[in-house]
């Protein structure tokens, strides 16, 4: 069965992760201010339920299942923790707290006033997170226009009204173009301009089918150029790309230049 959506970078190529990238965050931080209690509780419960609330080295016996899966609640929460730039975490005040809950204990700080400090604390790791995310993209937006410059120098590469450039590496027997409407079947690789690959269905054996109008721009506008059975090279400017908001959890950094091989197989 064909892969509709890739899972790493389709499911972000959507055109609405742009345009409703405040939304999201807005949502995303209330998310996370709703379930941060829970997630809290269910991870250092199973932790302190086979330990007797003693602290661990990182090394530490797994030779029953609960053994592992409190180790896997402990390390997924803390990953989590660490993944959302949330690092200011005292763990034994943070057990403190667990445990007065869950000895049903009066809380030393009203339930209140911990919600608004948690939900402010986490609009200020986002406030943070965004500036430095800010001036990595300013950093990369300039490399990535001095890369695109000297590209264009390269007699076999094209640049269209947008900005985008592209490269024929093969063109197909077909004179079938997809349209921005078309669903449209692909093999691809993407990469940064160091030649670091960030997403590839050739390699994972599998291409991939989806609706091209819920694509980055690039590729929308790139793959209308495209003929079936065609292979091309794009060279896609940021801001045909993720611009300054690349999909959470990948190693696309913001404002970067995506370069994707890309072997259009059928259109649907």
């Amino acid at each position: 069965m064909k892969n509709k959506f890739n899972q790493t970078v389709f499911l972000s190529l959507k055109k609405g992760y742009l345009s409703d990238l405040s939304t999201i965050n807005e949502q995303k931080l209330h998310m996370k201010y709703l379930i941060y209690p829970v997630t809290i509780l269910m991870g250092f419960f199973m932790i302190l339920s086979g330990c007797g609330g003693d602290f661990e080295s990182t090394t530490t016996d797994l030779s029953s299942k609960e053994d592992s899966l409190s180790y896997s609640f402990g390390y997924l929460q803390g990953s989590s923790l660490m993944n959302e730039g949330i690092e200011d975490v005292d763990v034994r005040k943070y057990v403190a707290g667990l445990n007065t809950a869950l000895e049903e204990e009066d809380s030393q700080i009203e339930q209140m006033a911990m919600q608004n400090l948690i939900q402010t604390y986490l609009q200020d790791v986002q406030m943070q997170q965004m500036e430095r995310q800010a001036a990595e993209a300013d950093d990369n937006i300039q490399q990535g226009q001095a890369f695109l410059e000297e590209n264009l120098q390269s007699s076999d590469v094209n640049e269209t009204d947008s900005g985008l450039q592209y490269r024929v590496l093969e063109e197909g027997d077909s004179d079938l173009r997809p349209s921005s409407s078309d669903e449209v079947e692909v093999h691809y690789r993407g990469t940064l301009i160091n030649d670091e690959v960030f997403d590839s269905s050739f390699d994972r054996g599998e291409p991939v089918t989806f609706p091209l109008n819920r694509v980055i721009p690039g590729w929308t506008e790139g793959l209308q150029l495209m003929t079936v059975g065609s292979k091309y090279q794009f060279f896609i400017p940021s801001e045909l790309g993720y611009g300054n908001n690349p999909p959470p959890g990948s190693n696309i950094p913001p404002g970067a230049v995506l370069i994707f091989e890309v072997e259009l197989l059928d259109i649907k």
